[in-house]
């Protein structure tokens, strides 16, 4: 009966009656295609937390099945169907990230390589906004140090990224303000370092959109490192 509303996609009769009948059908060979059967009908009510349980739970029990690969990366897929969006707590897309990244190391020949590197690609697009939020975040409200520290986190965590060129632009910004708010004896040091942010700004970006704008501060803490040498 549990499986003919599995058939009839009734899934959540299927994974009532399944529920009470797995204690009395473990250990025999009944119990793996059941347990199978029983994760996937969480995920098909969108219970991406317990499917997520459950589909490591098969993998743990029944590591030589033929459908052992399929439930690690349907883990990982649960994980990633629990991924808020960026602005909120991203723990469970970390997760993802780590369920989907050891399901790619051990499956390097997968056909599901290409959808797995979709969803890794979308869960690290996530994760860098979140970040780059944060580091906003300082920039507004004047916290110059930490914003340039967090834009350089940014940078580093996803030097791939299309804003790479944006995250080292708003480093130039950041330690220009940070050095133009300082006390006037730390000053010289702090003008010269966002002229080297500079530096390497326009040697990796030369045809960046915001070179221009980097120039423009460039000129400024050149002007302000000059005075302060006189």
């Amino acid at each position: 009966k549990a499986n003919e509303y599995y058939e009839k996609k009734q899934f959540h009769h299927a994974n009532e009656l399944y529920q009470g009948i797995l204690p009395m059908v473990k250990g025999t060979r009944n119990f793996e295609p059941m347990y199978y059967r029983y994760a996937w009908s969480y995920y098909y009510m969108k219970d991406y937390l317990s499917a997520s349980y459950h589909f490591k739970n098969f993998v743990d029990f029944f590591p030589t099945s033929r459908d052992a690969e399929e439930c690690r990366y349907m883990h990982a897929v649960s994980l990633y169907r629990l991924s808020p969006k960026a602005s909120l707590d991203q723990t469970n897309t970390v997760k993802a990230v780590e369920a989907m990244q050891a399901y790619i190391n051990l499956y390097p020949d997968s056909k599901r390589l290409p959808e797995a590197n979709k969803y890794m690609d979308e869960a690290r697009r996530k994760l860098e906004q979140k970040e780059a939020a944060a580091a906003h975040l300082y920039y507004n409200i004047s916290q110059y140090k930490a914003a340039g520290v967090a834009f350089k986190n940014v940078l580093r965590n996803y030097p791939e990224s299309p804003s790479a060129d944006y995250y080292q632009f708003m480093i130039i910004k950041s330690l220009y303000n940070y050095a133009r708010q300082s006390v006037e004896s730390k000053q010289e040091e702090r003008y010269a370092n966002a002229i080297s942010a500079f530096h390497d700004f326009k040697q990796e970006f030369p045809d960046s959109k915001y070179l221009r704008d980097a120039e423009g501060i460039f000129a400024r803490a050149d002007n302000s490192l000059k005075k302060l040498r006189k």
